[in-house]
């Protein structure tokens, strides 16, 4: 059937849209950026953009109005950190500071976005473009801001909850704030890297910080790695064709889950105690004889009691994750290996394991990752204990009761700020890495 020539087609919609408009030469970016950088709006004025320019002269009147004085106070404040012992309260200034510089930083944002945007839209109305009218204007800005309005309340509310902490807690690690440096009384100065200094040469704090570290990194491997192993191998052996009760057993291993985690620690701390526990007085005392073990007084039989516990409220949660990863993996290929004659390890290895860790890698190194700042298992069984002569740690502390201990019992902030930076930079290396590398989170193409 004969079709229609396409020269006898009507463009009319093209030739408008290619159709040339006639270039303002006389209008120029320059003015309009000088502008925007003597007072915020007037760019977009010079623009033509008169609700926009409106808008930024607004908000510039009223920052002034209202916040200068403030922003002024706040950042003199961060500075000196008060003159006057008694009258100036030190971390009182330090917060407001930090909510200076905040407000300060995102002032500049919003400033050098209106000198950008006036420079822009001059350069577009040069080469003949025109404004939008004003329902025009408004709809087209609907239609482009409307994610950001969206994320905005949540933007705000990570500045001030996770953002302003965190610098709180940075700047804080600068200063000689402890408990004979505490305001209103004394004033807190600023030290620079003499805290960071103090930890690696001070005997004291050097034999705590590695002792503490090198514990934490033994407790974060071995009672991870051994939860994940044991939740592994008995999911392993449950999901065998050959175990009958399967939900009966399923249920029985998810039971340590149900629990709460306090409630287990507070009961394994009575079970392990050294007088009258009852792992030493009806199992290690009529089997072995003696006095039993130190569960509690020992450092090593202490760590070796808070790894079991760990182990045993860990694995329920690793043993139903890898259940269900089991279970969705097809019959089929199975089948195909016994066909080629495949033993059992085999198939575990190349069929079993690749599977589940594709799915559960970048759960599992989370809980590596919980495990380094696993506060409530150490400090619920014994707070840490036993002292060890020479440290102000305790045998079983990690890092984060430790810092616990520092700011709550020893009111030594800053080296508490100090410990914490070493360990978000720690747990936020490995976990970026790791995820880095974890085939479950590369992009579609890229495995």
């Amino acid at each position: 059937m004969p079709t229609p020539s396409t020269n006898k087609l009507n463009k009319p919609h093209l030739k408008n849209v290619n159709s040339k408009v006639p270039r303002q030469k006389n209008h120029k970016p320059k003015v309009a950026m000088i502008l925007s950088i003597l007072f915020a709006g007037l760019g977009q004025l010079y623009n033509r953009r008169y609700l926009k320019g409106s808008i930024f002269i607004v908000i510039k009147l009223a920052f002034i109005v209202t916040s200068l004085e403030s922003l002024n106070y706040g950042l003199w404040g961060l500075r000196t950190l008060g003159t006057i012992p008694g009258t100036d309260h030190s971390i009182r200034l330090l917060v407001l500071g930090v909510l200076a510089l905040i407000v300060s930083v995102i002032a500049i944002t919003l400033y050098i976005f209106n000198i950008i945007d006036a420079r822009k839209q001059a350069l577009k109305i040069q080469q003949g473009w025109k404004p939008l009218k004003f329902r025009e204007t408004v709809r087209e800005f609907y239609n482009y801001a409307f994610p950001y309005i969206m994320t905005l309340p949540g933007l705000l509310l990570m500045i001030f909850v996770v953002i302003f902490p965190l610098l709180f807690s940075i700047l804080l690690a600068f200063t000689n704030y402890d408990l004979y440096n505490s305001p209103p009384r004394n004033l807190v100065s600023w030290v620079g890297l003499d805290n960071f200094k103090s930890l690696v040469t001070v005997p004291i704090w050097q034999n705590t910080f590695f002792s503490v570290f090198s514990w934490t990194i033994v407790w974060t491997v071995v009672a991870t790695t051994m939860q994940i192993g044991v939740g592994f191998f008995l999911a392993v052996l449950v999901n065998d064709p050959r175990v009958k009760l399967k939900k009966l057993i399923r249920t029985i291993l998810i039971l340590p889950w149900a629990v709460p985690s306090f409630v287990t620690i507070l009961i394994f701390a009575a079970m392990f105690n050294d007088d009258f526990g009852t792992i030493n007085r009806d199992i290690i005392i009529p089997l072995i004889g003696g006095d039993g073990v130190a569960w509690l007084s020992d450092p090593l039989y202490a760590r070796i009691a808070i790894i079991l516990i760990q182990t045993w409220l860990g694995f329920p949660f690793i043993f139903a994750l890898i259940t269900g990863i089991l279970q969705s993996i097809s019959s089929d290929w199975y089948e195909a290996a016994d066909i080629d004659g495949a033993s059992r390890f085999q198939k575990f290895r190349n069929i079993t394991f690749p599977h589940v860790m594709f799915a559960t890698a970048p759960l599992l190194i989370m809980q590596y990752a919980s495990n380094f700042n696993n506060f409530n298992v150490i400090y619920l069984f014994n707070e840490g204990g036993p002292p060890v002569r020479g440290q102000n740690a305790g045998g079983t502390d990690i890092l984060i009761s430790w810092v616990y201990k520092l700011t709550f019992d020893t009111n030594n902030y800053s080296m508490a700020a100090v410990i914490s930076i070493i360990m978000g930079l720690i747990v936020s290396g490995f976990a970026f890495y790791q995820f880095r590398k974890t085939r479950a989170f590369k992009e579609e193409g890229e495995i």
